[in-house]
């Protein structure tokens, strides 16, 4: 049996996990990332938790892989903001620390290798994720390979324009499918509207404090028959099929997931937007379509995905 090391790299922690030929993880750890903090000390923390994982399990892993945010080229962190890290040789530095050889993608594309490879995209010739978070993170999956454009920076799912023009988005641009269809953009979207609506059920969902919304607050809200929280939700979602349905005309893939933690809102979120994806798409009748489903790994897919790029070199 062969083994490698995932790493999952955030902002907040940096999740590290033992993981089989199989994909299968047999052990993991967790450490904060204390960033913003010079690269050397991460690598260590890095390395002493794969130190620690291989000599409790008594196994020689054969690598580590690594997600980490940003740009990313060459074994190189080009740019990551929240790392606050420019031009970091991640990969030789830890190849360094810990002796074993190192691969290293950006997290979202490591995330939907993960998923390709034993989540909800498995066997799947062709597989698009993206994952609705603080931001939207996206990966293009074809045959097995991260598809990452020439320069590292391919597949930035959250930074089409779905609104050109329209609503700032922390990138700088205006009117990005992230601004929109973010959970931090969905938030936003609940917020004015109970600022709009004080009458509605969100407001006592969140007792009256703007700062207790949360990615549930519209969809709960709606489940109640609170017409202003279905508003909400329905809007959101006619946004984030609109995307989606872009991706499909584009890439056509054989199976699109939606990650993040809206994506546990299952059918209610799925079922909707399939519908106006679809009719949003391009299709005929004699072409198969895209299937839309939820991501299954949720937090473990960066870690198995990590490892991937290990174990499927």
């Amino acid at each position: 049996m062969r083994y490698a090391i995932g790493v999952d790299l955030g902002g907040t922690n940096i999740a590290v996990g033992l993981v089989d030929e199989n994909f299968n993880i047999v052990d993991k750890v967790s450490v904060p990332t204390n960033a913003p903090r010079p690269a050397e000390e991460i690598v260590k923390d890095m390395a002493a938790a794969a130190a620690e994982l291989a000599e409790r399990n008594n196994v020689q892993p054969v690598g580590i892989g690594i997600g980490s945010p940003g740009i990313i080229s060459g074994g190189v962190v080009l740019s990551a903001a929240n790392l606050k890290f420019r031009d970091v040789p991640l990969c030789d530095m830890l190849e360094k620390v810990s002796g074993l050889k190192c691969a290293l993608g950006n997290d979202a594309n490591v995330a939907a290798l993960g998923e390709n490879a034993v989540g909800s995209g498995k066997d799947a010739s062709s597989f698009v994720m993206v994952t609705l978070g603080t931001g939207v993170g996206g990966g293009i999956i074809e045959g097995g390979k991260i598809v990452e454009g020439f320069n590292g920076a391919g597949a930035e799912i959250g930074h089409f324009l779905l609104y050109p023009g329209g609503r700032q988005c922390g990138c700088g641009k205006k009117g990005c499918f992230e601004a929109y269809c973010s959970a931090s953009g969905l938030i936003q979207d609940t917020k004015d509207a109970m600022a709009a609506h004080p009458e509605s059920a969100i407001a006592r969902l969140c007792e009256g404090d703007p700062e207790k919304i949360n990615g549930k607050t519209a969809f709960d809200a709606m489940r109640e028959g609170d017409a202003t929280g279905k508003s909400v939700v329905d809007t959101y979602i006619y946004n984030l099929a609109l995307g989606v349905s872009n991706i499909m005309v584009l890439l056509q893939p054989e199976i699109l997931a939606i990650g993040g933690g809206i994506s546990r809102e299952g059918e209610t979120l799925l079922a909707p937007l399939r519908e106006v994806a679809y009719a949003n798409s391009y299709f005929d009748e004699t072409t198969p379509r895209t299937k839309i489903v939820a991501a299954t790994l949720r937090g473990d897919a960066g870690i198995v995905g990590a490892a991937a790029l290990i174990l499927n070199d």
